[in-house]
């Protein structure tokens, strides 16, 4: 495995690869059209362009997108003087982008990581700093920052056992990029020990931005009429970010409730599959009513299918209880950080490797409750529902998990303004042996 421990061999690989580049474009736009908007910025072509100095962030699909939501909103107080410019891998990200923040940023794809591609995007911002959320090491585009002297960041640092262990397969590759960053920030003790066994040792611990976002109030407001619009005194259970495979499992358990007169609430993960999801559930002969409908419950409605971007704060407040998606079946699990913080108590399948501590966390101070598969999500459901003492103290508990675990924008913000420091060092150091005689 030597022979692949060296960027070169890795940027030939990329350029047999192109391709497939193609096709994955063409692949996934036969589900989601806006795949093949703005091909030219894959390859570093844009048409906007930033009069302002940039401070770059990279957010690769919602959940970054969203995560970021209060470290964009500080640096723009911080830094009124700065363009904010947000890099997106996903149209759903660059969609869940212009929802959040609209006109106050500017939003772009992020090339993918050939060496031309990269120097022009660089050429193109010029950002002053660079910030990666969660796990986001492309090997050129980390290389480039470094011969430039351009601070890029790995903030909100997440890396998972299996992520630690793709990573290892490059041993030489993977350090080399790691210390050519100029600063780790992990999300846990975990995450920054498995930086460290991939030779980044110095990885301060900086906490999770997802535990700083506050419930939006148009989306609590939001909730609140969706709950009158589904019935106000009906038990309403949510599945959120549901992934391929979970909703059959989820509809097949549910007949075997015991609550009466539940409205199930199905929110899949990706907007491709609203419309897969919804035979789906006509198929098994339930009466289904949109989201994007906006219209009453009918009392005879079985599932509401949530077919809507952006909601996921109004359905949290709206519901009785939740459970998150993407851990039913390996998918690795997704955020129950947003339910908890709306007060509602959370179910989540075994597959959490991607949430591993904030679900641990959650569970060890009774905000949540694991369950091992779908029959066992039915009988606590079946419990629960049955138990308002037990519903409102995980609420509670919720809402003080969120709150005890607060801080890491703070720690970010910090981080990048000390960057930010260093860069416009790096520049005046620059600009001085320019000028000398």
């Amino acid at each position: 495995m030597r022979l692949f421990d060296s960027r070169p061999v890795y940027t030939a690989l990329l350029w047999l690869l192109l391709p497939y580049a193609f096709f994955h474009l063409w692949w996934r736009s036969r589900r989601q059209p806006e795949y093949l908007d703005h091909i030219g910025e894959r390859f570093g072509r844009y048409s906007c362009t930033c009069d302002k100095p940039v401070i770059w962030l990279h957010t690769v699909s919602v959940g970054e997108t969203r995560a970021a939501l209060t470290l964009v909103r500080g640096l723009r107080e911080r830094y009124p003087d700065h363009q904010i410019l947000l890099t997106h891998t996903t149209p759903t990200g660059r969609e869940a982008s212009e929802q959040l923040y609209g006109d106050d940023v500017v939003r772009v794809y992020l090339p993918y990581d050939y060496p031309f591609a990269i120097r022009r995007f660089l050429r193109h911002f010029q950002p002053r700093v660079g910030v990666l959320l969660e796990t986001e090491i492309w090997f050129n585009l980390v290389h480039a920052c470094h011969a430039r002297s351009l601070p890029l960041l790995l903030l909100n640092a997440r890396l998972s056992e299996r992520s630690a262990r793709r990573y290892a397969r490059f041993p030489r590759l993977a350090r080399a990029s790691l210390h050519s960053l100029h600063l780790i920030a992990a999300q846990t003790e975990d995450d920054a020990m498995r930086f460290a066994a991939l030779g980044n040792h110095a990885t301060p611990v900086m906490g999770n931005l997802k535990f700083d976002i506050a419930p939006p109030p148009p989306m609590l407001e939001l909730g609140k009429r969706l709950r009158e619009q589904f019935g106000a005194t009906r038990p309403v259970f949510l599945a959120a970010s549901t992934r391929e495979g979970e909703e059959a499992l989820l509809l097949d358990a549910l007949q075997y409730m015991e609550i009466e007169n539940l409205l199930v609430v199905m929110v899949p993960r990706h907007p491709q599959r609203f419309d897969e999801v919804a035979a789906l559930i006509e198929s098994r002969g339930l009466h289904m009513q949109r989201r994007s409908a906006n219209e009453p419950v009918s009392p005879h409605t079985r599932v509401v299918l949530g077919d809507s971007m952006g909601e996921m704060f109004a359905y949290y407040a709206a519901c009785d209880v939740a459970f998150i998606g993407g851990s039913l079946l390996p998918f690795g699990g997704q955020n129950l950080i947003e339910a908890c913080a709306v007060g509602k108590p959370v179910l989540i399948g075994p597959h959490t490797y991607n949430f591993s501590q904030a679900t641990e966390l959650a569970v060890a101070c009774g905000a949540a409750m694991q369950i091992s598969h779908a029959d066992d999500l039915v009988h606590q459901l079946n419990i629960l529902m049955h138990d308002g003492t037990a519903l409102a103290r995980m609420g509670k508990a919720g809402l003080q998990f969120v709150s005890d675990n607060r801080g890491a924008t703070e720690h970010a913000l910090t981080l990048i303004g000390l960057a930010l420091s260093h860069s416009l060092y790096n520049e005046i150091v620059s600009g001085q042996v320019k000028s000398a005689p």
